[in-house]
């Protein structure tokens, strides 16, 4: 089962273009595919073909997302089944596809140009156009991938492109902090109007009426989360604050509140090798950061102030896995090696699995999927294929709970698997970067310290 949604931009077209295909995502850049433009060059040939036709203003690009549900897809059959679409549905258009990985389920992002490439129409989106031509070509190539696809799909909201975009950097939003606190003080409440006047010491105002909402202290506009999720109305909360006491009465929650043991200070310790080169580096570029013009600064140097956070990551890396030495660096990469190599191998067995049996699970989602057509006109042929489908199991001997259960637990130790993997190409990258940084960090270091010898020995001259 595939969910489609597809948004229009009037801008920053590289933008999508590069997060569409950002390597984090899409394991190291391994599940993208281009349509129609060439890999680094995908901004400038999309903008040439505006140019082209004089269409450079206005509707930019069109970006589909294809979501999966947890574990029902492999990430290659989710960029197969992607690129079967751009092909059918976007033959004349330029598009990139990544398939992103690092969320619970799998998606694909298509970012197609608006301005077809052959007549240089731009491309029309409309609710029409969605269901008879987005919706149903994913369905119909859902089906044939043995995937099953919603009949009567029910809308869902959406929040906004730049909430979306702080959730998928892993970035706090006000949504998100404010549900926290809500949650907190619906928690310690004794009543509503206790609950009330917790929230105002968090330092939020309250709006009440019809939904009630909340801001912090500043903003100019109020949340109301009530509208999204009824738990965050005032009868929603009502209600959970009166169920605490509940819990309470029948022993199943505590009176007291339950907080967090006090943790005294401890002193750092003392870094060694790899681990305090990274301490010293990350000070030196902490305290250029805060310069607004920092003296004799290379190019190299700058670029790596930008990269901050990503040395940053690379030493915890390091201490996490108490990583010192080169000697350690290369005895752990053996071992992460080895155990990619018993991952593939791991996945290769699942996969022929698999094969093996994916007539029996097309057909298995044939049945769950195509039942309603029986009763509704013209759809005669997926009536058929239903017959077909139900056929099929019942000459296969095995019976279909038992199938259901071995397709789950097949796709779900694939959807593991692939996980761990794409974990331990992540944990090779790491290790790879850092061996390459290392002796860059050292020459950085290496010039600083010389340059502030210099300068030293100038103020003293003086």
């Amino acid at each position: 089962m595939a969910i489609t949604k597809i948004k229009s931009r009037n801008s920053n077209l590289k933008q999508a273009i590069d997060y569409a295909l950002n390597g984090d995502k899409t394991d190291d850049c391994i599940l993208t595919y281009r349509h129609n433009c060439d890999p680094d060059f995908e901004h400038q040939q999309m903008m040439d073909i505006k140019a082209q036709f004089n269409k450079t203003k206005g509707r930019q690009c069109y970006h589909i997302i294809q979501s999966f549900a947890v574990g029902e897809v492999t990430p290659e059959l989710a960029l197969e089944i992607a690129k079967e679409f751009v092909q059918e549905h976007l033959p004349d258009y330029q598009a990139v596809i990544g398939t992103h990985v690092d969320k619970g389920h799998i998606h694909s992002h298509i970012v197609f140009n608006s301005v077809n490439m052959e007549t240089g129409e731009k491309y029309h989106s409309s609710y029409r156009n969605y269901y008879r031509q987005i919706r149903t070509i994913s369905d119909r190539l859902c089906r044939e991938h043995g995937l099953s696809v919603i009949v009567n799909g029910t809308p869902t909201k959406t929040m906004s492109y730049i909430e979306w975009l702080r959730l998928s950097k892993k970035q706090p939003t006000f949504r998100s902090m404010l549900e926290a606190d809500l949650q907190t003080a619906m928690t310690d409440a004794v009543d509503f109007g206790n609950f009330l006047m917790l929230m105002e010491h968090m330092g939020y105002e309250v709006k009440h009426g019809q939904n009630i909402g909340f801001r912090l202290r500043g903003q100019e506009r109020f949340q109301k989360l009530g509208r999204r999720n009824p738990q965050y109305t005032e009868d929603g909360i009502r209600a959970t604050i009166e169920g605490n006491w509940v819990e309470v009465e029948q022993g199943r929650k505590s009176v007291t509140i339950q907080r967090p043991p006090y943790v005294p200070y401890q002193k750092r310790p003392k870094y060694k090798g790899f681990l305090a080169l990274y301490v010293h580096y990350l000070y030196v570029l902490g305290k250029i950061e805060k310069q607004q013009y920092p003296p004799k600064m290379t190019p190299t140097l700058k670029a790596s102030i930008m990269e901050f956070e990503r040395y940053r990551d690379q030493f915890a890396f390091l201490r996490d896995h108490n990583i010192t030495t080169k000697e350690e660096m290369g005895v752990f990469m053996v071992s992460t090696e080895e155990t990619l190599a018993k991952q593939i191998k791991h996945r290769t067995i699942l996969n022929v699995q698999k094969k093996g049996r994916a007539g029996l699970f097309a057909a298995l989602a044939d049945v769950e999927s195509l039942a309603p057509a029986q009763t509704l006109q013209g759809m005669e042929q997926e009536a058929e294929r239903y017959r077909q489908a139900v056929a099929l199991l019942e000459s296969s001997g095995i019976p279909t709970e038992q199938l259901t259960q071995e397709k789950q637990s097949l796709y779900s130790q694939l959807a593991d698997i692939n996980r761990d993997i794409r974990e331990t190409r992540k944990t090779l990258a790491m290790c790879k970067a850092i061996e390459e940084n290392t002796p860059r960090i050292q020459r950085e270091l290496q010039q600083i310290e010389t340059e502030r010898e210099v300068k030293n020995h100038d103020n003293r001259r003086r």
